[in-house]
């Protein structure tokens, strides 16, 4: 250990017997000032640290803004989102959307099995309804409108990425209250012929502007194929092979979606529904996430523990866009 010799006024060390009292005295008077400014700049420093996002009422439905998910916490903060300070509110989800004022909260209620509360809530976050579901939160979106609700929830297994999962996806009719809990029943053709399996899964809902035409995933014998759906008459027919967690743009022209590729397991890519020409997105890296748009010609999803964007038609390069974030819906 390290000896520190404090000298008096003479400028002489003390000897062995120890420092004199003025000696003592100042040593004492150093002593506590040191301290003291210790004190302050860890104080400083400590308040630093902990001063994290401003806490407030967020309002999912003021246009211009951005709200996501952070540290499970319902957030908003106004666009462009980069490094804007985010107002978070009190709400907890597991996974989460906001269109029109209405936002989708999905929360997981502890057990065994652990099940999912699907919460719809009004522009003052008030709960409007509750349905309760199996399995753990996976995917949530709501329609442009504000109208139509969806969610996603692990049954078994928790990755798209393993053999042995299973999914429930369902719709509310939030004008209605009519809700189908899972749409695995929902006639569907592969190829033009009617399909009946018994592995037949769905995941990742969404939804075109008239409120009645969806688009999602269908899972069976290996394989997944991009189905389009149609609530009023409940039915359903595939499109394509290989694409998972669609979203429509808000013009209804592209869906961008996940696709499996080698090296992998997947790759953003955007189909034009006009022509469909199959675009790769500028984003190198295995997303595993439901993109969402931030505006017509960008999309944004969930890398790691933020949100990035990048332009829909394959050029630029990704941009972070919020950090800490997950869940993101832009408000228009």
């Amino acid at each position: 250990m390290d000896q520190t010799i404090i000298r008096d006024v003479s400028g002489e060390p003390e000897g062995e017997a120890g420092p004199s009292p003025r000696g003592r005295l100042l040593a004492v008077v150093l002593a506590v000032v040191v301290l003291a400014g210790a004190a302050t700049g860890y104080a400083w420093w400590s308040a630093a640290r902990s001063e994290g996002p401003a806490a407030g009422a967020v309002d999912p439905g003021r246009p211009g803004q951005l709200v996501f998910r952070t540290s499970g916490r319902l957030a908003a903060a106004p666009l462009p989102a980069t490094g804007a300070a985010p107002t978070v509110s009190a709400l907890r989800c597991d996974r989460t959307y906001t269109a029109a004022g209405t936002t989708l909260c999905l929360t997981t209620r502890a057990g065994a099995p652990p099940t999912t509360d699907a919460i719809v809530l009004g522009r003052d976050l008030k709960e409007i309804r509750r349905v309760r579901l199996a399995g753990v939160p996976s995917r949530a979106r709501v329609s442009a409108s504000g109208r139509m609700a969806s969610w996603t929830v692990f049954v078994t297994g928790e990755s798209y990425n393993s053999g042995g999962f299973s999914t429930w996806s369902g719709i509310l009719d939030t004008r209605t209250g009519y809700v189908i809990t899972n749409i695995e029943e929902i006639p569907v053709r592969i190829d033009g012929r009617r399909y009946h399996s018994a592995d037949v899964n769905y995941w990742g809902i969404t939804f075109a502007a008239d409120d009645n035409r969806f688009y999602a995933t269908l899972g069976t014998k290996g394989k997944t194929y991009l189905v389009e759906g149609d609530f009023a008459n409940w039915r359903a027919r595939t499109l394509r092979e290989n694409a998972e967690c669609p979203s429509l743009s808000p013009d209804g022209t592209t869906l961008v979606y996940k696709k499996r590729v080698s090296p992998g397991p997947w790759r953003l890519h955007a189909l034009d529904l006009a022509t469909g020409r199959e675009t790769p997105l500028a984003e190198p890296a295995s997303i595993d996430d439901q993109a969402a748009w931030l505006d017509e010609r960008t999309v944004m999803y969930a890398k790691g523990r933020d949100v990035w964007s990048v332009p829909a038609d394959g050029s630029g390069a990704p941009r972070l866009l919020a950090g800490e974030a997950s869940s993101p819906a832009a408000v228009r």
